[in-house]
């Protein structure tokens, strides 16, 4: 197959959104299929990509770390009209996935959507007031839900997505299918002990230390002011702990500024961003990964994190229903008393193991593979619906085995 992927963020840029479609064309291209990623110039990206197409783009007006391409670039119409597409994928729903919703129409193809993003967690970025907040929050439901139901197919990383996509009244077929990872990256045997004793020391954090770590967007809706508050009742009468912070984004100086206020300079590190290509050595850095938002869609971090041999303690969240589970691979909590009893729970050195053992064991599903092949089942299905509906429209309402036919001579052909 031919497939069109439209994505506003794509790699070198970390985020959840650029990761998965950078992985789906990977698998894609391994099972013998060409993918074409239409996408956002980015600071920083490879000179030559093969099969990666970029528009013009500046950064977003309020979320400096991502960008808007151009809605329409009439020299890359022509070259997608080139690639014999069968089925364009949008992953946005803005410029890059508005020009790949025209491309659609034009070439008279399907689309698929997967919502990724719950954007009503985003609106405090533009609307300050709470007035126009709601307002905001109201703007982006009737979007989402224009979007979804204009696709032939929309993909969801979780039930929980489903739900809120049923409460905006999106009546088009939605799909299941979380986004994978690869695992390999993550795996503790894959690292030498040296490389990551290196990065704790760079770190400044000691050999006998326990580390609680958070890896992510460092960003209101992520919640970290609440870990940290945490973190402040955990560490008052527990030596030899330190909460890691990994990541960058627009809440940085005001948590840096918590953590002083609460006297907590030495205990609290905040490391910034660090390149993706080596983020999988710095989830090996700690011993329980920590997170109180409740804005995900799946939580990559937290199956990611689980990848490396980590459990996890966490604000209950409806995503990460059957994938942690409370005293088994971590804990999904509720308050400030519940976080600090699950972290001496899965720090105490005689339990840590099975926890351990057990956050590996729930993410064998998670693979890349399975994701891949997966999204690339509903490519088929969406395709032959599509052909099926064209040779029975042609054969003037002749019997089904007719079209059946017909549809299994246009594969041939085009093979």
């Amino acid at each position: 197959m031919n497939i069109g992927l439209f994505t506003e963020t794509y790699y070198p840029e970390i985020n959840g959104v650029a990761n998965s479609v950078y992985m789906l064309k990977e698998q894609l291209e391994r099972m013998g299929h060409n993918a074409y990623v239409f996408t956002t110039t980015t600071p920083g990206a490879p000179e030559k990509e093969h099969n990666v197409f970029r528009v013009k783009s500046i950064p977003c007006a309020f979320l400096t770390e991502r960008r808007i391409g151009m809605f329409y670039s009439p020299k890359l119409a022509n070259i997608i009209k080139g690639l014999n597409l069968d089925v364009i994928h949008t992953n946005t729903e803005f410029s890059l996935g508005i020009f790949g919703r025209i491309m659609a129409r034009e070439l008279d193809i399907p689309v698929i959507h997967t919502y990724h993003t719950i954007y009503e967690d985003y609106t405090h970025y533009i609307a300050h007031f709470r007035a126009i907040d709601r307002r905001a929050k109201s703007f982006v439901r009737a979007y989402s839900k224009f979007c979804c139901n204009s696709a032939g197919r929309v993909i969801v990383p979780t039930d929980k997505v489903r739900q809120l996509l049923g409460e905006y009244k999106v009546n088009q077929e939605i799909a299941i299918i979380p986004t994978g990872i690869d695992l390999d990256k993550f795996r503790r045997e894959n690292y030498n002990r040296e490389e990551i004793e290196e990065i704790k020391k760079e770190l400044g954090i000691g050999a006998d230390e326990k580390v609680i770590l958070y890896i992510g967007r460092v960003s209101q809706e992520k919640n970290i002011a609440e870990v940290i508050d945490g973190f402040a009742e955990y560490v008052r009468h527990r030596e030899k702990v330190r909460l890691l912070i990994v990541g960058s984004g627009p809440e940085l100086d005001k948590l840096k500024e918590q953590g002083k206020k609460l006297g907590l300079e030495d205990e609290i590190i905040f490391a910034g961003a660090r390149p993706w290509d080596e983020i999988g050595k710095y989830y090996l850095t700690g011993d329980v990964f920590v997170s109180a938002s409740q804005s995900e869609t799946q939580g990559l971090t937290y199956i990611e994190a689980m990848a490396a041999g980590l459990p996890v303690v966490a604000k209950k969240d409806a995503c990460l229903n059957g994938i942690v589970k409370n005293g088994v691979n971590g804990y999904q909590t509720t308050g400030r008393e519940e976080f600090v009893t699950a972290l001496d729970d899965v720090l105490n050195p005689e339990k840590w193991p099975e926890y351990s053992r057990q956050a590996l064991l729930a993410v064998k599903p998670y693979s890349k593979e399975f994701f891949a092949e997966s999204i690339l089942s509903l490519y088929e299905e969406i395709q032959t619906e599509g052909e099926e509906a064209e040779a029975e429209k042609s054969s003037g309402g002749y019997p089904r085995i007719y079209f059946q036919k017909f549809v299994e001579m246009r594969r041939g052909l085009r093979k």
